[in-house]
């Protein structure tokens, strides 16, 4: 591991901190760890960031999907097999990862987050649950649909780009399974566990994780996300529909800074 100061750590899991929060109420929690760490470890190579990464994130990830399964009304074997799904996709995503141009993806990405951000803003009833209204029943064509389309789809986008993956679940869930966005966030979480798994065990084979660093960065990770997931839980839908919105414009807002800067 390499030698960084005190201050730079205390940063840094501060940073893991405050992206554990962000990831478990609406995802992008990456938005806010992955610059930390390249800014923390100017020089070290971009495998061992992104492992070291994986390292902390799938620890708040799962604290906050034992949080919510505990308390959210939680499909845990439908969010599974997106999550399964998910992970073929990213892996399929990876593999074309190399002949694409991010400076070609990155302004498609940017339109579709805002046209995301105009819709929520206008349809404010949007992942909104009335008082006492029951969830509307899962039928197989609907999980089917979120396994191919949520699982594959954001999981292959999430090998090929990867920002702003975990908000796109969210808005997927919702709109896909009709779930409210708190039970949204919970089933994106256990999704999130399943590909940050498959991506940490790749970086630990390769031996591109800083594992001293990450333990010590997981803990905070972990109290973010689940101090996250309660919030989310007893705020409830309106809460987590403002987080989202300040999550996609500044992704919007970094996107348009790695473009343009």
């Amino acid at each position: 591991m390499p030698e960084i100061t005190l201050t730079t750590l205390v940063l840094l899991c501060l940073a893991a901190l405050v992206a554990g929060w962000i990831d478990a109420v609406v995802g992008g929690g990456g938005l806010l760890l992955l610059p930390a760490l390249l800014l923390g470890l100017p020089h070290v190579p971009a495998a061992h960031i992104l492992g070291t990464n994986k390292a902390v994130a799938i620890v708040g990830t799962t604290g906050a999907a034992v949080t919510y399964v505990r308390k959210a009304p939680v499909q845990v074997w439908t969010a599974v097999r997106i999550g399964l799904a998910a992970l073929t996709g990213s892996m399929a995503g990876a593999f074309f990862a190399a002949g694409i141009s991010s400076d070609v993806l990155r302004p498609v990405i940017m339109v579709v987050l805002l046209a995301v951000a105009a819709f929520v803003m206008l349809r404010p009833s949007f992942g909104a649950k009335a008082e006492g209204e029951e969830r509307a029943p899962l039928t197989r064509a609907r999980i089917v649909t979120a396994i191919v389309v949520v699982g594959g789809g954001i999981g292959f986008y999430d090998g090929l780009f990867g920002p702003g993956t975990g908000t796109f679940l969210v808005l997927a869930l919702t709109a896909v399974l009709h779930l409210d966005l708190v039970t949204a966030s919970a089933t994106a979480k256990i999704v999130n566990v399943c590909t940050n798994a498959g991506a940490l065990a790749m970086f630990a084979y390769q031996g591109s994780v800083y594992w001293q660093l990450a333990a010590v960065m997981a803990v905070f990770n972990l109290v973010g996300g689940m101090v996250g997931a309660r919030m989310a839980l007893s705020k409830g839908a309106e809460f987590v529909r403002g987080v989202l919105l300040v999550v996609v414009f500044s992704l919007v807002a970094k996107l348009a800074f790695d473009q343009w800067a």
